[in-house]
């Protein structure tokens, strides 16, 4: 049997009201309940101008750092943690989510959440990390940060709020850009962006 070609990817969006957003979808657990942080940020175009109209999703381990393995994002109980939420970008350009802090799924890894962007202009979806600022050793020793410059590695590490929670602006194009990763066919990881710059050009 000769080897398959994947299918290639269509334009991201147009995004219908009705069929993605659902209650509490960037609610990973319930507001205010132990442990709970606000992750929030802001998401900009190459020009520095926000976006109003993406679409994030994150996956995440628990506060334990075990991958989580539960049914029912899709109906949020306000008790059960699957480590999966989505969110839209308001009209400010800004994004929300309540989760928890994950922890590291090894000992001695650098803590971090995957996130995917939707946006128009997009041929196909932007995968990325954010990090927890505090570990600042495993973040030296993390395999992905290592193989970045700094100034590209700080693009992927949140600062943390006075109240506890994670603030990580998302720069889809420009100086700043945020750093997006490229997932091989044969599973192995590449920095890079995975969109095309002319494509994303058009967003504003």
């Amino acid at each position: 049997m000769g080897k398959l070609t994947p299918t290639p990817g269509q334009t991201v969006g147009p995004f219908y009201g009705y069929a993605l957003p659902f209650n509490k979808d960037n609610e990973l657990l319930a507001p205010g309940s132990p442990g709970s942080i606000r992750l929030q940020g802001t998401v900009y175009d190459g020009s520095g101008s926000t976006i109003p109209d993406a679409i994030l999703e994150i996956w995440q381990p628990d506060s334990d750092g075990n991958i989580v393995q539960r049914t029912g994002s899709l109906v949020r109980d306000g008790y059960t943690f699957t480590g999966w939420g989505r969110g839209s970008v308001g009209n400010s350009g800004v994004y929300t989510f309540t989760t928890v802090n994950p922890g590291p799924t090894a000992p001695g890894a650098a803590a971090f959440i995957s996130v995917a962007v939707f946006a128009r202009g997009l041929m196909n979806r932007l995968f990325t990390r954010v990090y927890l600022p505090e570990n600042e050793e495993a973040l030296a020793n993390d395999p992905l940060l290592r193989s970045l410059e700094p100034e590209r590695r700080k693009t992927l590490i949140a600062r943390r709020d006075p109240d506890g929670g994670l603030t990580w602006d998302i720069r889809l194009q420009g100086g700043d850009e945020t750093v997006f990763l490229d997932f091989q066919q044969d599973g192995s990881l590449e920095t890079g962006v995975n969109a095309d710059h002319s494509a994303r050009e058009n967003k504003a």
